[in-house]
C-alpha cells in the first residue's frame, strides 16, 4: 500500500510539471533583445550661396609686343636703350648711317630746287610765246616748243619733290622710335652692325596692361561673357591675389582639349607682373548661386570613389556623391543628396550601408554657411 501511495504521488508530480510547462510554452514568447544602433552626429544638408566659378590656369602676356625691325639699310651709328628700359611713344632709341641719309636729303633739296627755278622761267616764256602768238609774231612751232619745255620742266619738278620725300623719309628712318609706351624686352644689334630693312633691332612691350589668357571647359561656353571678373595668383608673389575682367572669348572649341580661349585684361600697377608669366585663378561665372554643402568630414573617400552616409528609419545608407568646392570647411555637393538630408558628421568608420543608428542632436547650426 504504501509503494502504491508513493507511485501515485510521483506521478502527480510529474503532471504538475508537465502543465506548468505547457503553460509556460502556451504564453506569450520571450521579448527578443534588440541592438540599440550606433550614436552618430548628423548634419542637415543645407543651401549656402556660393558664387558660381570654374578654375584656370594661364599666362600672361603683354598686350601690345612688337619687333622693332630696320626700315633703311645701313651701319647702327648710335643705340640709345637697352633690355629694361623704358620708353615712351615716338621715344628716340638708335640712328642708323644717319649722316649719309642727311646728305642724300640735302642733294634732293637742290635737286628740287633747280627743277622748280627751271620751271619758273619754263612758264614765263610759255606765257611770253603765247603773248607774241596771238600777235601773229610767234610761230607755232615757237608755242609747241615752249609749252613742251614747260611740261618737261613740270615733269622734272614732280620728280625732284618725289626724290626729296624719299630722302625726308630715309632721315626719319633712320632714326629708330619706339612704337608705343612700353619696355625694351631685348636689344638685337649694337653700335657698328650693319642691318638691311627687316633686321631686328629691339623688341619691346607694352606691359602696363596685360592678357592673361586661359581655356574653359566648353561646357561652361553659355556662362562666359565680356567683363566677368577674374582673380588669380602668380608664384613670385604668393598669398596675394590679382583681378581683371574677360574681353576676349574665343568663337571656336578646341577638338584636342573641348575647351576654348578666353582673355582678361589686367592693370599692371608699377609694372609688378612680369609678361609671360604663368598664372592659376579662379573665372566669377554667375554671383550668388544656391549650393548644397556639408561638413568636409562627412565624406568618405575610398578607391576613387567619395560618399557620404544618410540617416534614413534609423540606419545608415551609403550615397556616392559627385564633390565640388572646399569653401571655410564645407564641401559643395555638386550630385547624390537633397537639402534637408541628414548626413553622418563622424562615425564613419563603424558604418556600413543598413547599419542601425542612433542620430545625435543635428550639428547644422554650428556650420553656418558663409
Amino acid at each position: 500500500m504504501k509503494i502504491d501511495h508513493l507511485i501515485r504521488a510521483l506521478m502527480s508530480l510529474g503532471l504538475a510539471t508537465l502543465i506548468a510547462g505547457c503553460g509556460k510554452a502556451s504564453g506569450e514568447p520571450p521579448k527578443e533583445k534588440r541592438s540599440a544602433g550606433i550614436p552618430v552626429a548628423t548634419y542637415s544638408v543645407t543651401n549656402a550661396s556660393w558664387d558660381k566659378t570654374v578654375s584656370i590656369v594661364g599666362t600672361l602676356f603683354a598686350k601690345d609686343e612688337a619687333t622693332i625691325a630696320a626700315q633703311v639699310e645701313g651701319m647702327v651709328e648710335r643705340t640709345l636703350v637697352d633690355f629694361g628700359d623704358r620708353v615712351t611713344n615716338g621715344q628716340l632709341i638708335a640712328t642708323l648711317d644717319l649722316t649719309s641719309y642727311e646728305a642724300q636729303l640735302q642733294q634732293a633739296d637742290g635737286v628740287r630746287a633747280k627743277a622748280e627755278a627751271t620751271f619758273t622761267n619754263a612758264v614765263q616764256n610759255f606765257q611770253r610765246v603765247e603773248e607774241l602768238r596771238k600777235r601773229n609774231i610767234a610761230s607755232t612751232s615757237d608755242f609747241d616748243q615752249a609749252n613742251a619745255l614747260l611740261g618737261e620742266a613740270e615733269a622734272e619738278v614732280k620728280a625732284a619733290r618725289g626724290a626729296q620725300a624719299v630722302a625726308k623719309i630715309n632721315v626719319e628712318r633712320s632714326q629708330v622710335g619706339a612704337p608705343f609706351d612700353g619696355a625694351i624686352a631685348q636689344r638685337a644689334v649694337g653700335r657698328g652692325d650693319y642691318v638691311k630693312p627687316g633686321s631686328p633691332l629691339f623688341n619691346i612691350v607694352n606691359d602696363a596692361v596685360l592678357k592673361f589668357i586661359f581655356h574653359v571647359p566648353e561646357r561652361y561656353g553659355s556662362f562666359v561673357q565680356k567683363r566677368l571678373p577674374v582673380s588669380f595668383n602668380v608664384d613670385n608673389y604668393p598669398g596675394e591675389t590679382f583681378t581683371g575682367s574677360v574681353y576676349l572669348i574665343s568663337p571656336e572649341v578646341s577638338t584636342t582639349s573641348r575647351s576654348f580661349g578666353v582673355g582678361a585684361l589686367v592693370t599692371n600697377t608699377n609694372f609688378r607682373l612680369k609678361a609671360n608669366t604663368f598664372a592659376r585663378g579662379t573665372l566669377v561665372l554667375e554671383r550668388g548661386v544656391a549650393v548644397k554643402v556639408v561638413p568636409v568630414d562627412t565624406i568618405v573617400s575610398f578607391a576613387g570613389v567619395s560618399k557620404v552616409f544618410v540617416v534614413e528609419g534609423g540606419v545608415a545608407r551609403g550615397r556616392t556623391v559627385m564633390l565640388g568646392r572646399i569653401r571655410d570647411g564645407l564641401q559643395e555637393i555638386v550630385e547624390g543628396v537633397k537639402a534637408g538630408d541628414k548626413v553622418v558628421v563622424s562615425g564613419q568608420s563603424k558604418l556600413s550601408d543598413g547599419t542601425a543608428v542612433v542620430a545625435q542632436p543635428d550639428e547644422s547650426t554650428r556650420h553656418e554657411s558663409r
